[in-house]
């Protein structure tokens, strides 16, 4: 089989996920960098299925035992953490609320809050996580989202989580007033 490259590149440099009127449903992991910040080992969404506007993302990461985490979680019994679940359901709804914001390369979208998590079945490697992710309440500079992730059709994780939208700036100052500048 041959692959046309400069097609492929052509199609990549004329996505429609750069504008924020965008009616993209779906997004590949080339477009899921452009939109988000995050690179491995800690971007943990590789595909998104399905999403419309504003309310609601799939999107489905693809778990290896490559994977960084497994050495020391646990050596002889591998399981994904909690956290990072928990982490691409933040990282999902971030790629849905981006894709809305015109000067995503000056901003950060940060965790302001987790609430009801709960671990219902380990994630081990070869499985695929499928991220469901519905906005409930969405303002100007912030947002709260119900994520729930499946492997298969059974439930393995869920959370609320809030987000705020900062600017990058703010981090920068942070550093060069002497604080850490890891949150808001």
């Amino acid at each position: 089989m041959k692959y046309n490259f400069a097609l492929t590149d052509r199609m990549n440099q004329t996505s429609s996920i750069d504008t924020p009127t965008s009616a993209k449903s779906t997004m590949d992991i080339n477009e899921i960098q452009r939109i988000l910040p995050h690179r491995y080992p800690l971007l943990l969404i590789d595909r998104v299925v399905e999403m419309t506007r504003k309310q609601r993302i799939v999107a489905l990461k693809n778990v290896t035992i490559n994977e960084p985490f497994f050495v020391g979680h646990f050596p002889d019994m591998p399981i994904m953490p909690g956290v990072l679940v928990v982490e691409a359901i933040a990282q999902a709804g971030g790629a849905l609320l981006l894709t809305e914001v015109e000067d995503r390369h000056d901003k950060l979208m940060v965790f302001t809050g987790i609430e009801r998590a709960r671990f219902r079945r380990p994630v081990v490697p070869g499985d695929q996580l499928r991220i469901e992710v519905v906005v409930k309440a969405w303002r100007m500079r912030a947002v709260r989202m119900e994520g729930i992730a499946y492997v298969g059709d059974k439930r393995v994780a869920e959370a609320t989580v809030t987000c705020q939208l900062v600017d990058r700036s703010r981090g920068r100052l942070a550093e060069q007033a002497g604080g850490s500048g890891s949150e808001p």
